[in-house]
């Protein structure tokens, strides 16, 4: 995070250099000129209003009186939280729109943030924010509001999201300034009567806690009764950074459901249809769970929905889950990827790393993120 701590206002001034900032960052640089409602957004462009953030952010008291760790985190997140609208602003005449920003924004934050060799779980911190900076905003209108305040606790604090989302709302002009700073006052209040403000939700048990996020009305305090039967290591990672290495050091006598080796086994392009390939692994993977064999599922699994594929087949043999995401620095991995026999194209590492969603305490019993430029060096 060392550009941002140079870059993050400081005492006794707290001033903002826009100019600097500007100069650092491509991604500050697109958001001049984009166009946004006037109606919510009167202060003009988005560059504007971030710039406009980034000062209401700077006189919040609350912000002021943080850790410097904590105040260079949630300037991070405000510069962030409107960076992908460059991509998702759509123009019909009068009307203005950018649906979506916020999860293009996560992942576009996570990308920036690992380009920057950010450790991850401040990257983690930094994108879970700005995935859900509006929530406090309208978030007691949601009927799923408790579990997206129980991930953000999970992977962030709520209290930082409602620091963000003031100095959001005060970094505009707009007519409602009153009605949305109360509503997040009324988001504060709702967090802290859950546990869940300023640390993370706890749940009876790793198995309560994934019982809870894959049950909707579940509720979070009970004990559910732990009925496992199996153990599953899924794993998630870019193309070159050690999945096959990080089994044979931890997992060397598992059988391993690997996608590469089946479409090696087919014949199958990696570039066509895939279908065949992925109803190959999911019998394999059926096999082993008959059998209540412990497996691992070799795959990239880059993205939530990827993965939950995996753990919803493995849930429903009632195994126990351990997701490990796999990551190294871009440098590392496309040297690691060029020493190849067969090389995987840099496109398509680069089209899949902008859908690079890291795993997070919500999807499994178990979650490690493991940088496999440092062996045992594991954010759980």
């Amino acid at each position: 995070m060392r550009v941002f701590e140079e870059l993050c206002p400081k005492p006794p001034h707290w001033t903002v250099d826009w100019r600097a900032i500007h100069q650092e960052f491509a991604w500050v640089r697109q958001l001049d000129g984009v166009p946004q409602d006037a109606v919510h957004h009167a202060e003009g462009d988005v560059a504007t209003h971030t710039r406009m953030a980034c000062e209401a952010l700077a006189r919040q008291r609350e912000w002021r009186d943080r850790s410097e760790e904590d105040r260079v985190l949630l300037f991070a997140a405000v510069l962030l939280h409107d960076s992908a609208k460059p991509f998702r602003t759509q123009v019909d005449g009068d009307r203005i729109t950018a649906h979506g920003h916020s999860r293009a924004g996560d992942l576009l934050a996570r990308r920036i943030l690992w380009e920057l060799d950010v450790a991850s779980r401040q990257r983690e911190h930094v994108a879970a924010l700005v995935r859900h900076h509006q929530v406090p905003f309208w978030g007691l209108e949601r009927p799923d509001l408790e579990r997206i305040a129980f991930r953000v606790s999970l992977l962030a604090r709520n209290d930082d999201l409602a620091i963000l989302a003031t100095a959001d709302i005060e970094g505009r002009v707009c007519g409602d300034t009153a009605e949305v700073l109360e509503n997040i006052a009324l988001y504060r209040d709702y967090c802290r009567e859950l546990d869940c403000l300023d640390r993370p939700r706890t749940f009876p048990s790793d198995h309560a806690r994934f019982r809870y996020f894959r049950t909707p009305g579940r509720d979070p305090n009970y004990a559910a009764y732990d009925d496992t039967r199996v153990d599953v290591t899924v794993l998630s990672g870019l193309p070159g950074v050690g999945k096959d290495h990080w089994i044979a050091q931890n997992r060397p006598d598992w059988p391993v459901v690997s996608l590469d080796a089946v479409r090696d086994q087919l014949g199958a392009d990696p570039a066509g249809d895939q279908r065949a390939v992925a109803a190959r692994a999911f019998e394999l993977a059926r096999d082993h769970l008959r059998a209540k064999r412990p497996f691992v599922w070799n795959a990239t699994n880059i993205s939530r929905q990827m993965r939950d594929r995996c753990i919803g087949l493995a849930a429903g043999y009632h195994a126990r889950i351990t997701l490990v995401g796999l990551e190294a620095p871009p440098a590392t991995l496309h040297a690691r990827n060029r020493a190849r026999t067969e090389p995987v194209p840099r496109t398509v590492i680069d089209r899949l790393a902008a859908k690079w969603e890291a795993p997070d305490p919500t999807e499994a019993h178990i979650v490690e993120l493991v940088d496999t430029r440092s062996p045992g060096r594991v954010d759980r």
